[in-house]
């Protein structure tokens, strides 16, 4: 245990502490695990409405193409067409990496939290009794 931890054990749960100090404190955690439960399914909630947008987006983009494609006269039309979309498709491809990492940071910031409050909670252990 660094010294940091222990110094926040210390504070964190006094000796002579009452019972209702104890309370007090437990209250305090379970309020804040509670807190942080509900960021995280905020933070889901707002990356599964962003990912379904995506795939509303690519499903549009699909259908673009296909109606830009049965409208081609000829094979230079018809290649014209695949190329923006393939140009496209692969900018949505590039675009979904970065919030795929951008989500998946913001995930494991709350993550973090939730253990490291767990971990408060559970005596330093990290695991649940």
């Amino acid at each position: 245990m660094t010294q940091n931890e222990s110094e926040r054990t210390e504070k964190s749960l006094p000796l002579n502490a009452s019972p209702a100090e104890f309370a007090a404190m437990g209250q305090k955690r379970m309020e804040q695990s509670v807190n942080i439960q509900t960021e995280l399914l905020d933070k889901l909630q707002e990356t599964n409405r962003q990912w379904l947008d995506r795939a509303q987006s690519e499903a549009n983009l699909a259908s673009e193409f296909a109606a830009k494609l049965m409208a081609a006269r000829s094979i230079p039309d018809a290649m014209a067409a695949c190329q923006e979309w393939t140009s496209r498709r692969f900018e949505m491809m590039a675009e979904d990496g970065k919030h795929l990492l951008a989500d998946t940071q913001k995930f494991m910031e709350v993550n973090a939290r939730l253990l490291s409050n767990s971990s408060l909670t559970n005596g330093g252990s990290g695991r649940s009794a």
